[in-house]
């Protein structure tokens, strides 16, 4: 039988690909619920990492990620350490900040305010604080302009402000210094914080200054700037930013001595911190940043320049229109009258040495002081003397002089003491200096003469006169002119400043007696012994010659140069004291001062002083020129005032061509038409003399007696025993210095 029909099917490989295959695809098993459930789980438990590496790489990765897990654990940590810790420190910071009120005037008291006849302040001297302003009360350009130029972000920050401090270091260090040299970044706050010294007291037992202590707390350090940031801290939780914004503006020092915004208003401008301008304001501002080198009264163009910066930050901040910045910028702030006249100059400087130390040099008290100065006179004085050089002077020249103004009864309205008026501390020469008088002494002589009932039209001779000293040999005055007038009057003798007539005078009288009578008339320094008394060898000042003409005016009477009329404690209304000075004793008899007015007044409207005139008006006065014209002297009087001028080198170098009927002259009448402008015109208290008694050189020549006291001179038997004794006739010899007379030729 075949096989055949039972053959197997040949083996055929299976098709690999289905998509060639007509066969029909078996369908596939589903997956069991939990294995498709399980899936997304393993998902999201891998999702917050990132899948494990194996070899070296999975374990660095894996140290790197504990290293991580352990910083943020510890950085977390003790940073919620500090915040605790943090929290605690402003928290007992805040405990320990004082009131408000405490805060607003942290200066050491001992100021003192000075305030001219009419009330109106003119000079300051210590720190000024000018009272308690708020930032709600002082003007809203000065509050802009602080918030401009200090803090523009100091309403939105919390006390401390980390992108100023970064951009102030990084300012420092791109200009080659230290982190904290320079900028500082400090917020207002800081700055208040600082002012306050951290709230820790000076405590005077450290040995310390108050200004030592305060520039050693303010002294910027990384440890101090912490403590400062802590404080700013605990000061805006305590305070609103008014209230420390008005602590800053109260405590921040100004310059010209003054603290906080009210003094710096007033001491500058004149007014309240509440009234001020865009202008004003913004030089206010600009003086925070370095308040001594930017202070108007040190440099005012600076000052100014400054104060447009600020402008313009406030106008880029939105503070000021573009029209009132421009205004501002257009119309800097000026200065005010009194301090224009750096802090009232000379006549402020004398007050203070004048008065009592305890409440004026070292007064620990707040003190005001009304004086005797007239703003209107001072100015007077300070504009004719410069009239004066700037046009008879030659430039370069280093010649001084110094000016006086009084009233009869010894109030100084106007002092000058130099040709740089607006000083402060300066060598004063109206009242330090001391200088030979030479013929401005002259009118005493004759003022003991007339008190010893002598006639202005008594006639003496000028003639070739000697003294024979003890000890020194023989001694000839001369005139200024070096020739003679023979018999003269007494009136002619002082209008032409002759001087061996005065001599002659002098020693009819007795050196005693004159020496007395210009005493008495306030010249207190140490007279000359000898016979050139009578030619001003003597020292004096210009205040004391001043003074002493003053009582020649008055009627005889010695006056006491007073500047202080009365003396309070601020915010007292009754004075601790009055006035230092005034009328005093009778020198000489009224009528002898009236003669003498009348004989002073020819020496100006025919004699040596015929420069000073001016107006129509009756003024008297006298010349003075001191040996090889050293000093040059014009002292004289009107109805209203008194005046003295001085003039001359420190160096005692000689005046070329000058004499004190010359510039001096000059200067007083040009000072003296200005204090007179608007007065009416009066007549001098001055009297014609009796009839001439015609004593000359006929008369005996008899020694010289001694005299009597001043103030007890006078009377018919005293009149007749000098007239008996008189000298007017050739000279003798009498009791002298030891040592030889200047030969003194003065007009």
């Amino acid at each position: 039988m075949s096989d055949k029909s039972k053959r197997k099917r040949p083996l055929v490989a299976d098709k690999r690909y289905a998509g060639k295959s007509k066969a029909k695809p078996k369908p596939r098993k589903q997956a069991k619920p939990q294995a498709r459930k399980a899936a997304p789980a393993r998902r999201k438990a891998s999702r917050g990492r990132p899948p494990r590496r194996g070899g070296i790489g999975g374990f660095f990765a894996g140290v790197a990620r504990w290293f991580w897990r352990l910083i943020w654990t510890i950085t977390w940590r003790l940073g919620l350490v500090a915040f605790l810790a943090l929290a605690l420190a402003v928290g007992y910071t805040y405990t320990t900040i004082p009131p408000l009120d405490d805060l607003l005037d942290g200066r050491a008291r001992g100021s003192v305010t000075m305030l001219d006849r009419e009330g109106d302040v003119f000079a300051w001297r210590g720190d000024q604080f000018g009272g308690v302003v708020t930032a709600e009360s002082v003007s809203k350009h000065l509050k802009n302009a602080v918030i401009a130029t200090e803090d523009k972000r100091f309403y939105k920050h919390f006390g401390v402000s980390p992108r100023g401090i970064a951009s102030a270091v990084r300012i420092n260090l791109s200009e080659g210094r230290g982190p904290l040299q320079g900028h500082g970044g400090s917020t207002i706050t800081q700055q208040t914080a600082k002012l306050l010294c951290l709230g820790e007291p000076y405590d005077p037992s450290s040995g310390l200054t108050e200004r030592e202590y305060e520039s050693e707390c303010r002294r910027s350090s990384l440890a101090r700037k912490a403590k400062e940031a802590l404080f700013a801290l605990a000061m805006e939780l305590k305070y609103s930013k008014n209230d420390i914004l008005s602590v800053y503006l109260n405590r921040a020092y100004m310059g010209g001595g003054a603290y906080g915004a009210e003094a710096a208003a007033q001491r500058f401008f004149g007014k309240p911190a509440s009234a001020l301008a865009p202008a004003e304001s913004a030089m206010l501002a600009g003086l925070l940043t370095a308040p001594t080198t930017l202070s108007p009264t040190n440099n005012l163009d600076r000052s100014q320049s400054r104060a447009a910066t600020v402008i313009r930050l406030m106008e880029e901040q939105g503070y000021l229109t573009q029209a009132q910045a421009d205004d501002a910028i257009a119309n800097p702030a000026q200065l005010s009258e009194a301090a224009e006249a750096e802090a009232g100059g000379y006549f402020a400087d004398w007050v203070m040495s004048s008065g009592p130390e305890f409440f004026t040099r070292k007064t620990t008290e707040d003190v005001i002081i009304k004086t005797t100065l007239d703003q209107r006179i001072q100015r007077a004085a300070e504009d004719g003397l410069k009239w004066v050089f700037e046009n008879k002077v030659k430039p370069g020249s280093k010649a001084q002089a110094a000016i006086v103004v009084m009233s009869a009864d010894g109030a100084v309205r106007a002092l000058v003491g130099g040709r740089k008026t607006k000083v402060a501390g300066a060598f004063n020469r109206a009242t330090q200096a001391m200088r030979q008088t030479g013929s401005a002494f002259k009118p005493f002589i004759y003022a003991a003469a007339l008190d010893l009932g002598y006639s202005p039209d008594d006639i003496i001779v000028d003639e070739p006169y000697c003294l024979n000293i003890p000890g020194s040999g023989e001694w000839c005055p001369k005139n200024y002119t070096k020739n003679f007038k023979g018999p003269v009057s007494l009136t002619d003798a002082l209008k032409s400043s002759l001087n061996i007539p005065a001599v002659k005078v002098s020693e009819s009288v007795g050196r005693e007696t004159v020496s007395a009578v210009a005493s008495q008339f306030g010249i207190k320094s140490d007279l000359a012994a000898g016979p050139a008394l009578a030619l001003g060898a003597s020292e004096s000042t210009l205040l004391e010659m001043t003074g002493a003409y003053a009582g020649i005016l008055n009627g005889g009477s010695s006056v006491t140069p007073y500047g202080l009329i009365d003396l309070r404690l601020l915010g007292e209304t009754e004075p601790l004291m009055g006035t230092g000075g005034g009328i005093n004793e009778r020198v000489i008899q009224e009528d002898a001062a009236r003669q003498l007015v009348y004989m002073m007044e020819k020496v100006i409207s025919e004699g040596t002083g015929q420069r000073a005139q001016f107006g129509g008006r009756q003024l008297a006065g006298k010349t003075g020129t001191t040996s090889a014209n050293k000093d040059a002297w014009f002292v004289g009087f009107s109805a209203d005032y008194v005046a003295g001028v001085w003039m001359g080198y420190d160096d005692n170098t000689p005046l070329t061509g000058v004499t004190g009927g010359g510039l001096p002259a000059e200067i007083w009448r040009e000072t003296m038409t200005r204090v007179h402008e608007g007065l009416p015109v009066k007549d001098l208290p001055m009297m014609a003399p009796a009839p001439r008694s015609n004593f000359g050189e006929a008369q005996p020549a008899p020694e010289p007696q001694p005299s009597q006291p001043a103030g007890n001179r006078g009377g018919a038997d005293n009149v007749i025993d000098r007239v008996l004794r008189d000298i007017f006739g050739s000279g003798s010899s009498g009791p002298g210095a030891s040592a030889p007379a200047p030969n003194f030729q003065d007009r």
